[in-house]
């Protein structure tokens, strides 16, 4: 992926907006990440108004969305949602059409339902306006309870921060976790949020900060490789298990299981880009047991095998061997 185009209308959500040109505009060539040829386009060319009441200008039409390998479509007002703009409903379905990424935030899908790439698809929006968009296109699977969803090259997300997961996961896929991870210390926010998290949070805070579960999920991603389970962890917390099961659900927007899954996945993503370790050794320090357990996983969460994801990223490939490590496959006979 080398270029990025960004869809702004009129009404256009100023937060939303900026997520993609902090996830791909910046130069963050310092950091070894490559820059994107990123550029921000719309259908009349000129000042564009915000919803807040001031306006950016914006000097480039649709014509380079054409050929973009990302197309970012940004929030659009509801009172627009049953007349969008044929000319980016073109541009939409064309990026569709010839296999380019596309990645809607929050209401940004309902630009994608109305073009029509959306059908017979999962896709998400914010859970506010989930229900419309179910009412208004019934042939579109909608999950109103995750913060994105991917499905094939398309990424639809839900409101406000969940773009910004949405966009580190797209960029997990075209740079590999360790350059991705780099990316999210910059905006210092947490790389690991799964698309399958809850959208809306009970309590997004600890009620009470002595309770916190930091100290628990930095243990749990200190000692992947150990088999943890629930009662193990609602021990460490002086918790019953049902009381920390729900507490975590409560406070992450996901279960133990599904959070420690995902931290194993990223670590495996770090060990493949960065070492040369065989895949049951991986599959060891990651805590998924055997290369096999390992494979179904990661080709579950990510859609392609470790195999494949290291050739893509390693920068060692020449020096990767792939016979298990004899003293370890012993042990684990």
């Amino acid at each position: 992926m080398k270029t990025v185009a960004v869809i702004v209308q009129e009404g256009f959500a100023p937060f939303e907006f900026g997520v993609a040109c902090e996830a791909f505009g910046l130069d963050r060539s310092d950091d070894g990440i490559p820059n994107f040829d990123f550029r921000i386009v719309t259908p009349e060319p000129g000042a564009i108004p915000s919803k807040l009441g001031f306006s950016i200008n914006v000097e480039n039409d649709l014509s380079f969305a054409y050929e973009a390998d990302l197309v970012v479509v940004s929030p659009t007002p509801k009172e627009y949602w049953p007349r969008i703009d044929e000319r980016v409903m073109d541009v939409v379905r064309h990026a569709a059409a010839r296999g380019a990424w596309l990645l809607s935030v929050c209401s940004g899908s309902f630009v994608l339902a109305a073009a029509g790439v959306l059908d017979g698809r999962r896709a998400t929006t914010h859970w506010m306006y989930a229900d419309k968009m179910a009412q208004m296109y019934p042939q579109i699977d909608v999950d109103p309870d995750v913060l994105y969803v991917q499905d094939g090259r398309i990424i639809t997300s839900a409101g406000t921060a969940a773009g910004l997961d949405a966009c580190l996961h797209l960029l997990r896929q075209e740079l590999g976790a360790e350059m991705t991870n780099t990316i999210a210390r910059r905006m210092v926010v947490p790389p690991q949020r799964d698309g399958g998290q809850a959208q809306f949070i009970a309590h997004p805070l600890p009620q009470v900060a002595s309770m916190s579960l930091a100290p628990v999920t930095d243990w749990m991603l200190s000692n992947l490789r150990e088999e943890l389970t629930v009662d193990d962890l609602a021990a460490r917390a002086h918790m019953s298990p049902r009381t920390f099961a729900r507490r975590f659900k409560a406070d992450h927007g996901t279960t133990p299981a599904a959070w420690l899954n995902r931290q194993r996945i990223i670590h495996a993503q770090r060990l493949l880009e960065e070492t040369h370790l065989g895949l049951d050794r991986i599959a060891y320090e990651c805590g998924f047991g055997s290369a096999a357990v390992l494979r179904q996983n990661f080709t579950r969460t990510l859609g392609t095998t470790p195999t494949a994801y290291r050739a893509t990223f390693c920068c060692r490939l020449d020096e990767y061997d792939s016979t298990p490590e004899p003293e370890l496959a012993s042990s684990m006979a």
